[in-house]
């Protein structure tokens, strides 16, 4: 007799969302010229990370590819993602389909560093908003999971 093994999603989530912040932003730049001026502006270095990439498929049999961007900070082990939420007409999220981008922070200060980012966001031309968004808020956490 084989035991059947289930995943438990809601644990999976709440372990991979445990310390972390969300940034929603608006900008109509395209993500390699928007991640290059994120690492220019803040002294990053996201890169595009294609295995991590998300790849949603239509109900009509369509693939649609989603970028990510990581940076992991060395040593302690903090990671910054970058999420690009468009793709041609389909969005990842569809309960923030206005945004066109999703930063997530995983530290032990997230909050806090989210706060800062938000405030350099708000001074950068090419981007129109950023606002801290809840957990709480996106219904799609899982399309999130790396």
């Amino acid at each position: 007799m084989s035991a059947k093994l289930v995943l438990d999603m809601a644990a999976m989530q709440e372990d991979f969302f445990a310390d972390t912040a969300l940034i929603g932003i608006v900008s109509a730049l395209p993500v390699y010229r928007f991640s290059w001026l994120l690492n220019r502006k803040f002294d990053l270095n996201f890169s595009r990370e294609a295995d991590l990439d998300v790849v949603v498929r239509s109900s009509k049999g369509h693939q649609y590819y989603f970028p990510v961007y990581q940076y992991c900070l060395p040593l302690n082990g903090y990671k910054h993602l970058l999420y690009r939420l468009k793709s041609d007409k389909e969005t990842l999220l569809p309960e923030v389909k206005q945004l066109d981008y999703l930063w997530m922070i995983q530290s032990s200060t997230a909050d806090e560093e989210a706060q800062q980012i938000i405030q350099h966001l708000r001074n950068i031309g090419e981007v129109q908003l950023a606002q801290l968004l809840s957990h709480d808020r996106l219904k799609n956490l899982s399309s999130l999971l790396l």
